[in-house]
Parts: C-alpha cells; structure tokens; sequence
C-alpha cells in the first residue's frame, strides 16, 4: 500500500473516530440532562445508544485492521452505524431541549 492510501485511511479514520467521541461527549450530557430531568423514557433511549456506540467503536477498530474492498466494506457499514447513531443522538436532543 502506498504512502498517500495510509494517508487518506488515516484520515478517514481520524474523522470517523472525532466523530464516535463528539457523539459520545453528546450522549454523556445527556444523559446527565435526563437524569437531571427524571425523563425516564430519556435515559432509557440514550442507555440503549450506548450499545451501539460500542459496536461502532468495535467496527471502527475492524476498519484499522482492514485493506482493499474489505476496507472500503467496513468503512460503508461503520459510517451506516455512525449516521444512525447520529441520527438517534439528535432526536434525543430535540426532546430534551422541549422539556
């Protein structure tokens, strides 16, 4: 493998990985903001994110190991698992800003 491919999938894994620990940081407020709140509906949804946060950072850990089609396979599927954790952490945000 050349210079420049370690390169680009080192970016692309320091990205993701900035990504994974924003979206953690996200889930750990709140958390701490159900909590605060008592919105047991909250912290069971954000309870539930956290398994998936923990497969992605496993998938993450995957594409380190990966090369050729198998990486750009495991980058697809990581950045799947990434938006839909997103996408959940957002929806979590907007109900708890409405209470």
């Amino acid at each position: 493998m050349n210079t420049s491919a370690t390169i680009a999938k080192q970016a692309v894994h320091d990205k993701l990985e900035s990504q994974i620990k924003l979206a953690e940081g996200k889930l750990h407020t709140l958390k701490a903001q159900a909590e605060n709140a008592r919105a047991n509906a909250e912290i069971k949804a954000i309870a539930d994110l956290f398994p998936k946060k923990q497969t992605i950072q496993r998938k993450l850990q995957d594409l380190k190991k990966s090369s050729g089609e198998a990486w750009n396979r495991a980058k697809a599927d990581l950045e799947t698992l990434l938006a839909d954790l997103q996408k959940s952490v957002k929806r979590i945000e907007s109900k708890a800003r409405a209470h």
